[in-house]
């Protein structure tokens, strides 16, 4: 019995209704946030960080955003890249037409700003923007649900990027449609931009991410978290308990479409230093929905989860057929052109969707459940 819950007794209150509970579980999230903090900052390479670590972390971001709409509410939504994209312009425009005031830089202490909070306060406010458009546009699901809501999120979609592509407003009249994304500090330290080091917009990215994992743990887990669960399993059993599915139903929208536009925000000025429609495509909010369903719908965990798997092993196949060319070409077969990797790496992606959605339905959070059972148990088979 590696995994022992007995024995383990809660003396107060506070004891009882931690997050985790048992000794065992307090000890992972130890060695993940050291892992995460210290030992990768300290041993992964400026590749590994920028191109891999940070945008999982952003992904993460947006699927815990649509996991709380779509796994703990029960709500369908297509519409997450548009909400993305959203957070993106919405930063890059608050940033623009309110600069950070000269005291927030210029006072500093030991080469630090402690007053330099200007782009933080930015991604909250653009992430409140980007809750009232998802508000609005989770209005529809109070009459209808299922597949119907789905595609009224998908019109959300196209009409938010075909907004952001024909007023020039939002890019402050850019010819091209693109808009630089200013570099941003925070306490004096540079956070985004591409001249800023890479271990620093890995830490605030990973800041973030955390924060917004540890929320979302925690209002999962009070009365609006237990209403939008109401919701989903049953909304009619839940409105005669006393639940309002309005309420229960706009306030998922609004918590979801806020945690989508800080990712689409961070994305926009950590990742790839610029505000285009062309980054929050409709392509966008599937790549999400696969991560909330492979990792597994209503669970912290199953984002992370979904967000690693979408995001490594399509590069995972990339260099794996990449490193079978010099072989086939020795045996005379020519080797894998560039297009031929990419058509092959998404017919493999496709497959292992397919494979795991009928091995495990529920997704990989789930495997990680069974996998807690087992260790309870160990060495017993039952």
């Amino acid at each position: 019995m590696i995994y022992r819950e007995t024995g383990v007794f809660k003396t107060s209150y506070a004891q009882d209704q931690a997050i985790l509970r048992v000794p065992l579980d307090q000890y992972g999230l130890i060695f993940w946030i050291v892992l995460a903090f210290v030992i990768i900052p300290m041993t992964a390479s400026d590749y590994a960080l920028s191109d891999l670590a940070t945008p999982f972390l952003i992904m993460s971001l947006a699927a815990l955003g649509l996991n709380v709409l779509t796994g703990y509410c029960g709500q369908m939504s297509l519409g997450t890249g548009a909400f993305m994209a959203t957070g993106g312009f919405m930063t890059y425009k608050l940033i623009t037409a309110f600069p950070p005031p000269a005291f927030l830089t210029q006072f500093s202490i030991l080469g630090f700003a402690p007053l330099d909070i200007h782009f933080p306060v930015m991604l909250v406010l653009a992430g409140l923007i980007t809750a009232a458009t998802g508000l609005l546009f989770g209005l529809p699901s109070l009459k209808i649900k299922g597949l119907y809501l789905a595609i009224t999120t998908l019109a959300a979609q196209f009409f938010l990027i075909w907004l952001f592509i024909k007023v020039p407003w939002f890019t402050n009249y850019s010819p091209a449609g693109i808009a630089p994304a200013p570099p941003q500090t925070i306490f004096g330290i540079e956070v985004t931009g591409a001249a800023s080091p890479v271990i620093n917009r890995y830490l605030f990215v990973l800041t973030i991410t955390v924060l917004a994992a540890l929320m979302v743990k925690n209002v999962t887990r009070c009365r609006h978290g237990r209403s939008w669960m109401a919701i989903r399993d049953m909304d009619i059993a839940a409105e005669i308990i006393g639940i309002s599915p309005t309420f229960a139903k706009l306030s998922a929208f609004a918590f979801s479409s806020f945690l989508i536009g800080v990712a689409g925000a961070l994305w926009a000025f950590v990742k790839i230093n610029s505000v285009q429609t062309d980054a929050y495509t409709i392509l966008v909010s599937f790549q999400v929905l696969f991560m909330v369903i492979i990792g597994g719908l209503g669970t912290v965990l199953g984002s992370f989860l979904g967000a690693a798997f979408v995001i490594t092993v399509p590069i995972l196949l990339n260099i794996g057929l990449t490193a079978l060319n010099p072989g086939l070409q020795a045996l005379g077969f020519g080797g894998f052109e560039v297009a031929m990797i990419k058509h092959i790496e998404f017919m493999i992606f496709g497959a292992l969707i397919i494979y795991f959605l009928i091995v495990e339905p529920h997704g990989f959070a789930r495997l990680w459940q069974i996998a807690k059972q087992k260790m309870r148990t160990w060495p017993f088979p039952y």
